[in-house]
């Protein structure tokens, strides 16, 4: 009872906080408010400066808001001003369906509702000191690793949905993933709220690996912080959304910026910061070579099949992981 009012609470200052500050801000004014997970917040400043050169863009004014996809989820859940949604994986999104916020028909375009796309990377220090190729490599005696806590942050999701992943595909069962899964979070030394806060964390010299998306790995190579990363021969699929809410003050406005971060120009740019454009003619097999054994969500039922079995904070895989951990689960 008590971590779940302190949830509540925390979800309330977030909003709060968000509302009074009005996150970042580009051109001032009362304009379109975009409101999004942590990763990707200077892909959107590119973004926001090309859209205002285009007749589509012209004048338009934003203000931003980043953080945990979960917390942004809920805070717009609560009340928190947004016109457009971005967010870190589909039920964060969904949830704003259920509570009339986004129209149900959000995901009826080509890429199905998705900005970008990605794959859970493994980013070590300069070297490798640690030897780190695969998710098996977590579990190793000694090896600390850095990943957020997967009941605030879809970043998280991702990962553990990657390293249980790996495990299926390499013709584990489903009690020896859940096995490993417990044996790699005994050697996680820190849960950070959101992603980039994990990066942070990483870069100010604490663990020996981080769990990441692979644009956060490449945006903090771009950043000059001293890492490589890994990309495993098992990993997942990650895809982002992308909605304009029933509540935008300029439909046709928001619209239009969505419609343009989805097509080429946008998609350009969100490949120059390590995204995977979501259109497949677009990404460079170079910089984003397809991993031996690529999964996606679907191969454990969808999210929400996943949603509930892993991430229910009372009664799901994580949260009985968690607690042996004295970790809160918000449940």
């Amino acid at each position: 009872m008590r971590a779940r009012i302190l949830s509540i609470l925390a979800v309330a200052a977030t909003a709060i906080a968000v509302a009074a500050c009005g996150g970042s801000s580009s051109g001032g004014g009362n304009g379109l408010k975009l409101v999004a997970y942590s990763t990707p917040k200077e892909a959107y400043a590119d973004l926001i400066k090309a859209f205002d050169k285009t007749p589509q863009g012209k004048g338009a004014k934003f203000s931003e808001s980043y953080g945990a996809s979960g917390d942004q989820s809920r805070a717009v859940d609560q009340g928190l001003s947004a016109d457009i949604v971005a967010f870190s994986l589909e039920p964060d999104l969904t949830r704003l369906v259920k509570s009339g916020i986004v129209d149900a028909s959000w995901n009826a375009n080509p890429h199905k509702g998705m900005v970008t796309d990605s794959v859970v990377v493994l980013a070590v220090r300069k070297g490798n000191p640690k030897g780190i190729k695969t998710f098996d490599d977590l579990a190793r005696p000694g090896v600390k690793v850095i990943t957020p806590n997967p009941f605030t942050s879809g970043g998280a999701r991702w990962n553990v949905m990657a390293i249980y992943g790996s495990q299926i595909a390499q013709g584990k069962s489903e009690t020896q993933a859940t096995d490993f899964l417990g044996s790699v979070f005994k050697n996680v030394v820190v849960q950070d709220k959101a992603a980039r806060d994990s990066l942070q964390t990483f870069a100010g010299g604490k663990g020996d690996v981080l769990v990441a998306y692979e644009n956060e790995a490449i945006t903090a190579q771009q950043k000059g912080i001293p890492l490589d990363y890994v990309i495993p021969d098992q990993t997942i699929l990650i895809e982002n959304p992308i909605a304009v809410t029933k509540r935008a003050s300029d439909p046709q406005k928001a619209k239009a910026f969505v419609d343009f971060v989805t097509g080429s120009a946008g998609q350009k740019i969100f490949a120059s910061h390590g995204y995977r454009p979501v259109d497949k003619g677009l990404v460079d097999k170079k910089r984003f070579p397809t991993p031996k054994q690529l999964f996606d969500i679907t191969k454990f039922g969808g999210w929400s099949t996943v949603s509930d079995k892993f991430f229910d904070p009372q009664k799901g895989v994580m949260a009985g992981i968690e607690q042996k951990l004295g970790v809160t689960t918000g449940g």
